[in-house]
């Protein structure tokens, strides 16, 4: 079967290509800086035993040492000079890198470094010749313009033997295009651009089969790369043509002497790597047989294949598992798409609460516009019909079949196709992985998709899994709020009670000191410790005792005027009254609401009273209210009055700005007391102060019309 470009590309993804050594990037690094100095190079050696070994035996050899006692590595690097040094490096590194390519150590390569050295060599005598800056660079990349037959040999092996032993000419690109859609130069530069090399290096790799007449304005790099080629398939005996160098402005006669002295040259580089390559032909036949893969073998490879991508999707699963957020969550999978799929440029979309519409999710400021994206269900198109069939789809370059939103995400990627991947479980789709990749790309991913699927599904199964953890998580954090408030209510309520207390012992000490009687304040002392208890005992679930008859709001009125009046609660400029009918006002609820109620309102328009002021507790008889009997009770301030923003949350259970402990709680209790109480409570405010105003129902036995009221200050 003919081998796609699909195929090979993926196949130089996973071909574990060798790395560049680090000694030539710093070599490099130096070169460009301008440092690479002698006492830089001899840093930069010492730090490699390898390398070290080589420049050692280099010049201890018979050409370079005439002594009895072999040299150090300080005398070595000022016997062969830094010149020679720098091409030592860089070839020894290449030569390194090149060994180190899958499938090369079963061929003879003498050939491959004949005619690489040969580039190299003329391309930094032609560098030298035009002044380039850096012949260095010139060099290594002409020792690198072949690399890509060495990726295509370890990407596949068997569909490529027979082209890597062509010399390196425009036929074999044109077979090599043929054959696998792409060519060493395309090869080459790719991996030079994987190794972050300079991107002129990569274009003097991807152009050096270009007409000539293209490169006549390209950078000088390219250009010297590209005659040095041309030269290396010359025969230097024979008369260069006139027009041949002038890419480099070089006449015939320049050249000529570049390519006598290059012989030299490359010869003494190849002994340097110990490469023989005296008597090797630039062509060197193919072998005659090539046996295919057998049966087995491919059963081999289709097994390891499908164990590696069960590991992978369990260890993906574990990897979602340990995310915390869906923030987090969601980068994981595109991250993991990216090392599992090389789906390098990726968006999330995810359904939205009505499961009719794919919502965009913004992960940058490029994918800023993502978040306003939004894919109707109803729209139709190859990514809803994925969602909606939880299947992988593949978005091609046919634009007839392509839906609008489709078009859209392919410019918005500014790619050829899409990849789409649904989240999804087998019930249900909970969002979409959506990528732009190369059209070369979609048949090895179309052979993934059993494997996609697989990685919608694991993705899916996190995301359930979150949303369950958040589902919890908001539930526990509602009930510590819940327990929280309930604390502050607890808090505030007890204090209130444990605050009367306390200042009726000052009270009861006064007395004491007068020999008065302190019956009254006793009895008081005793309903608000019997307070505290029934508050402590509610909060703790008891079922809170009923109260038998009715309550006397007017009693309850008359005991806290005097309250706060005696026991010091409230600062001398600070007056409170209260102005009460004669009879009875028998409400239906227990005294101890009734009391937490007025104690809360006072306290709350005596803080209201910095500067002083008046306070009046009124009850202004019965009133009826779609066809119920109230007492209407107001408490009435002389204050500044409330701002607009605190009345408009009034009775909410949110903190106030007031100092000191509990605060902004006392209000929300206030209105949860008078709903059990079945009343209705109301507030008013302007400059002129505040009025709460209370109604409270009458006692079921009581009247329902309203009695005349006559009432008394009990100022």
């Amino acid at each position: 079967m003919t081998q796609t470009i699909q195929d090979i590309r993926n196949q130089l993804l996973v071909a574990r290509l060798p790395a560049m050594p680090q000694i030539l990037l710093k070599l490099i690094e130096l070169c460009e800086a301008d440092e690479a100095g002698m006492s830089e190079l001899a840093k930069l050696i010492a730090n490699d035993a390898g390398m070290t070994a080589k420049v050692l035996g280099v010049a201890n050899s018979a050409a370079y040492h005439r002594g009895g006692n072999k040299v150090g590595l300080l005398q070595a690097l000022n016997v062969l000079g830094s010149e020679l040094i720098k091409t030592l490096v860089i070839s020894e590194s290449v030569f390194q890198t090149f060994n180190g390519f899958p499938h090369s150590s079963g061929l003879d390569l003498r050939g491959f470094w004949k005619h690489s050295l040969t580039v190299a060599v003329l391309a930094r005598e032609i560098a030298k010749s035009i002044d380039y800056s850096q012949p260095e660079e010139a060099y290594l990349t002409g020792l690198l313009h072949d690399v890509g037959r060495l990726a295509l040999l370890a990407a596949a092996p068997n569909q490529y033997v027979h082209n890597f032993l062509m010399p390196d000419n425009a036929e074999l690109c044109a077979i090599e295009q043929r054959a696998l859609q792409i060519t060493h130069s395309e090869a080459g530069a790719w991996l030079i651009e994987r190794w972050n090399l300079d991107s002129f290096m990569a274009d003097s790799v991807l152009y050096h089969h270009e007409d000539t007449a293209r490169l006549q304005s390209a950078h000088p790099l390219i250009r010297i790369v590209h005659l040095a080629h041309l030269l290396a398939d010359l025969d230097p005996a024979l008369p260069v043509a006139a027009d041949v160098g002038a890419l480099c402005e070089l006449d015939a006669s320049e050249l000529q002497l570049i390519m006598q002295g290059a012989a030299a040259q490359i010869k003494r580089a190849a002994e340097y790597l110990g490469v023989d390559i005296s008597d090797v032909p630039d062509v060197l036949a193919p072998p005659v047989h090539i046996p295919a893969p057998s049966a087995s073998d491919q059963a081999q490879v289709r097994l390891t294949d499908e164990m590696r991508h069960r590991t992978l999707m369990a260890e993906l699963g574990q990897a979602l598992a340990r995310q915390t957020g869906d923030a987090q969550l969601l980068g994981a999978i595109r991250q993991n798409a990216r090392m599992l799929f090389n789906l390098d440029d990726t968006v999330v979309f995810l359904m939205n609460g009505s499961g009719q519409a794919l919502v965009g999710v913004s992960f940058d400021e490029q994918r800023q516009r993502l978040a306003e994206f939004s894919i109707t269900l109803a729209g139709g198109g190859v990514i809803v019909e994925s969602a909606l069939q939880r299947r992988p789809a593949f978005v091609g370059p046919e634009k007839g079949l392509r839906s609008l939103v489709e078009d859209q995400l392919l410019r918005i990627f500014g790619a050829e196709c899409l990849v789409c991947v649904p989240i999804a479980s087998a019930t249900r789709c909970l969002g979409m992985l959506v990528a732009g990749v190369a059209g070369w790309r979609m048949s090895e991913l179309k052979r993934q998709e059993k494997w996609l699927q697989a990685f919608g599904v694991q993705g899916a199964a996190a995301l359930s899994a979150a949303a369950d953890r958040g589902e919890i998580d908001r539930r526990i954090a509602t009930l510590k709020d819940d327990h929280k408030l309930s604390s502050r209510k607890l808090v505030h309520e007890v204090n209130n009670p444990l605050a009367i207390i306390k200042n009726y012992l000052g009270v009861l000490d006064d007395k004491f000191s007068r020999q008065e009687s302190v019956t009254e304040e006793i009895l008081i002392l005793n309903e608000e410790i019997d307070r505290v208890g029934n508050i402590l005992s509610e909060f703790a679930g008891a079922t809170p005792k009923v109260q038998e008859g009715g309550t006397d709001v007017n009693r309850i009125v008359k005991d806290l005027v005097r309250l706060f009046r005696e026991s010091k609660f409230m600062p001398p400029s600070v007056q409170i009254s209260a102005k009460m009918p004669e009879q009875p006002a028998e409400i239906d609820g227990s005294a101890d609401a009734v009391k937490q109620i007025l104690i809360n309102l006072i306290k709350n328009a005596v803080e209201a009273l910095p500067a002083g002021g008046q306070i009046v507790v009124q009850n202004s008889g019965t009133v009826v209210r779609e066809g119920r009997t109230f007492f209407e009770l107001s408490v009435i301030d002389s204050g500044p009055g409330m701002p607009a923003d605190v009345m408009a949350n009034l009775f909410a259970p949110v903190r106030s700005t007031k100092a000191g402990k509990n605060r902004g709680v006392g209000l929300s209790i206030v209105h949860g007391l008078v709903k059990k109480l079945n009343g209705v409570i109301t507030c008013s405010s302007s400059k002129e102060g505040t009025v709460f105003e209370l109604l409270m129902p009458t006692q079921k036995t009581a009247k329902s019309l309203a009695v005349p009221v006559s009432t008394r200050d009990m100022a």
